[in-house]
């Protein structure tokens, strides 16, 4: 039998259910894969070795029984670390939520739960899920594993990088303004922003509620689909969940036709400002669709070229408000409570000790932005820049299915490269932002690897709002045309860590 860390979410359920392997012995393999190269990667924050191996017996102990199992029974999966978890910390990389034990579990744990998803621990990730390189971590960043002294992408870069070291199968991450897609970009890997409100926000720490959206990490896009298929749904605690059914995305993965299909090149995600190795494979992947029977055309959204600006204007200025909650009274850290001090000292000093420096930009220019006199040419403005980035959106799909771009302007690039720059920074979600601010669904995935660095590059695919059985299709056809071009899947092209 292959080493089990190396098999995709579907074989190793599929072995799991067979009794080829138990779920026992594939996540010791996990754990053990874990703790022989995590030092390097930092992917973790917390790992759950006698809660995972408790969720893995449990599996063996139904399957013993011949209880029926699960699509995904027994797979291991890290889960970044913004979801509550019972009686497991959450600190979302911020020293604000250090030591913390939630009293319940968010509702999308509770789904990887009740369908016997092995939960290994909770990955790193930007504090508050605000950065894209995974850099701001209060705990420390984590390290690309095609290239240890590279950025895994931001903020869910400990989820992409478990899954590109093989560190686990699956991951859970969450995307604001690229957050699941650019890490996936960045290393390798599948990436999917569901449809808002098509994933339960309920337990997730809120960063921005209007743009927040938790959805699914995997190593292939079938492995995605499945994960896709178990977290999403209608959940009544949640006000801005989708009474809807999950739009079929495991049949659509498992189809993989995209012939007749029409296809949209966004015309102003290109330009100045991107690698030349990322438009060289771009380019390559277009091609390839037509290969493979799509219509292709040229699409322009003239609208998009405001949307990294109105997005720094909305997503601070919703986190202002959302991070208030953090007063050092109800949770979490607490400084400077000696009996000498007030309330609003003790919080002041809270803050200043708990939240890192890119938190407190964003909160300063949130409340800003919110500010008496500021509100309509500011945050006001931004809401119109949102409604006509969602028309132009509108107008495309009418005219194509799916929507195609680069999902990052550039390749990784190196720790520390950017981190006294955040206008450089914020321009590594150029490509991703518009989706958040409209709602849609997107899918990153592996289109090859840039001459200039051999580091990985992301195809985006951008569906309609519930339509996210559209992205699996494309994704799936690219896929297999790739991996039969390149003759295995491109991970096994990164260094051996």
């Amino acid at each position: 039998m292959a080493d089990p860390t190396r098999l995709t979410a579907a074989q190793t359920a599929a072995a799991i259910a067979s009794g080829t392997l138990t779920a026992v012995e594939v996540t010791e393999a996990h754990l053990a894969r874990i703790e022989a190269v995590d030092e390097k990667v930092n992917a973790f924050l917390h790992v759950d070795r006698e809660g995972a191996l408790a969720q893995a017996r449990a599996v063996d102990e139904k399957r013993g029984r011949g209880e029926a199992l699960g699509p995904l029974a027994g797979v291991p999966l890290a889960l970044k670390d913004i979801f509550t978890t019972e009686g497991v910390p959450t600190t979302v990389g911020s020293r604000i939520l250090e030591g913390w034990l939630p009293p319940y579990d968010a509702t999308l744990v509770k789904r990887l739960k009740d369908a016997d998803v092995v939960i290994l621990g909770k990955a790193n990730m930007d504090e508050f899920a605000m950065g894209s390189s995974t850099e701001n971590s209060a705990y420390g960043p984590t390290g690309n594993p095609w290239d240890l002294t590279r950025i895994p992408g931001g903020s869910g870069g400990g989820s992409a990088a478990a899954l590109a070291a093989y560190e686990a199968p699956l991951a859970i991450g969450t995307d604001t303004g690229g957050s699941i897609r650019q890490p996936a970009a960045m290393t390798g890997t599948v990436g999917v922003k569901p449809t808002y409100g098509a994933v339960s926000r309920y337990g997730m720490v809120a960063f921005s509620s209007s743009l927040d959206q938790g959805g699914p990490c995997a190593r292939t896009v079938l492995d995605a689909a499945l994960l896709h298929e178990v977290i999403a749904g209608h959940d009544p605690f949640d006000s801005t969940s989708i009474d809807k059914p999950v739009p079929p995305v495991v049949e659509a993965a498992r189809s993989a036709e995209v012939k007749g299909l029409r296809v949209g090149v966004v015309k102003e995600f290109a330009g100045e400002g991107y690698q030349a190795g990322v438009m060289q494979r771009f380019t390559e992947s277009v091609e390839l669709l037509r290969e493979l029977g799509a219509e292709v055309t040229e699409i322009s959204c003239p609208s998009f070229d405001k949307a990294l600006a109105a997005y720094y204007l909305i997503a601070p200025s919703e986190c202002s408000s959302n991070l208030a909650r953090f007063d050092a009274m109800r949770y979490g850290l607490r400084v400077g409570d000696d009996g000498t001090r007030s309330a609003e000292e003790v919080t002041a000093l809270t803050r200043e000790a708990g939240f890192g420096a890119e938190v407190k930009r964003r909160i300063m220019l949130g409340t800003y932005a919110l500010s008496s006199g500021y509100y309509d040419a500011y945050y006001g403005s931004a809401q119109k820049v949102r409604t006509l980035i969602t028309r132009d959106f509108e107008k495309a799909f009418e005219q194509v299915d799916v929507l195609v771009s680069p999902t990052s302007p550039t390749t990784a690039f190196p720790i520390g490269e950017r981190a006294d720059d955040p206008m450089a920074m914020y321009l590594a979600d150029l490509c991703t932002i518009p989706t958040n601010l409209a709602g849609n669904a997107a899918m990153s995935l592996p289109c090859g690897l840039a001459p200039e660095d051999g580091l990985p590059v992301g195809l985006q695919i951008i569906a309609p709002a519930m339509a996210d059985d559209r992205l699996y299709r494309v994704g799936a056809a690219v896929e297999a045309a790739l991996t039969a071009r390149w003759g295995h899947p491109l991970l096994e092209e990164a260094p051996a860590l």
